[in-house]
């Protein structure tokens, strides 16, 4: 009887454990798209539901086309807005936009430190910023992030590396760790590649990656 019941306990483990595998990267991918779906459904849903009222008829108000005309909506004046900044005259009006953001209190410091943020997260390879590992949260765990620059130690001359660590799912939230500049391994990841890391928990990534520094100075 015994035998028995650890059998099938084993079949269930096996093929539970297999299961998760196989769903695992197929969840993740889902949260992350039911995240950005519903952030673009709610940026555009009260215009649609503005234009529902004028538009005769309830055609316009079940809740699935709703949601997909605010997303709909929402691409269309994203890709608007990128089209008219690439534009001179777009670029200029977009620096007098952000001239007048800059000079409100609050709403400076929250514009800049999340536009600053993405761009460094779509920087280019070949810029200064790039992808890196640092020991983090303790030694010998490896966390993903962006070195945006060097520093110097007014002290001692020392030079320091600013990296920061987006969090996994919600990369808009992030720490910004300031350490020695050997202490930080360089990786061949792409800024797209750890984008792809963070944003599926590690379920999308590269089969290899440099785990371990070139020249460890605490081995010499």
């Amino acid at each position: 009887m015994r035998s028995a019941v650890g059998d099938l306990l084993r079949h269930l483990q096996r093929y539970m454990l297999a299961g998760l595998i196989t769903i695992g990267p197929l969840f993740v991918t889902w949260i992350v798209f039911s995240f950005v779906f519903t952030s673009l459904a709610n940026a555009g849903l009260p215009v649609v539901r503005l234009l529902g009222n004028a538009i005769p008829g309830d055609w316009i108000d079940q809740p699935w086309l709703e949601s997909v005309l605010a997303v709909g909506l929402t691409l269309v004046v994203i890709y608007a807005v990128g089209r008219v900044t690439s534009l001179v005259v777009g670029r200029q009006a977009f620096n007098l936009f952000e001239t007048v953001l800059e000079r409100l209190p609050v709403v400076a410091k929250v514009y800049t430190s999340v536009r600053q943020l993405l761009d460094t997260m779509m920087a280019k390879k070949e810029s200064s910023q790039r992808v890196v590992l640092i020991d983090f949260p303790i030694e010998g765990q490896k966390s993903v992030g962006f070195l945006t620059r060097t520093l110097t130690d007014s002290a001692t001359g020392r030079e320091l590396a600013a990296v920061l660590l987006p969090n996994a799912i919600n990369p808009t939230s992030a720490f910004l760790q300031v350490l020695p500049i050997e202490r930080v391994t360089e990786t061949d990841l792409t800024m797209e590649q750890a984008m792809s890391m963070l944003m599926t928990g590690g379920a999308v990534s590269p089969d290899s990656i440099r785990f371990t520094r070139s020249v460890d100075p605490e081995a010499r």
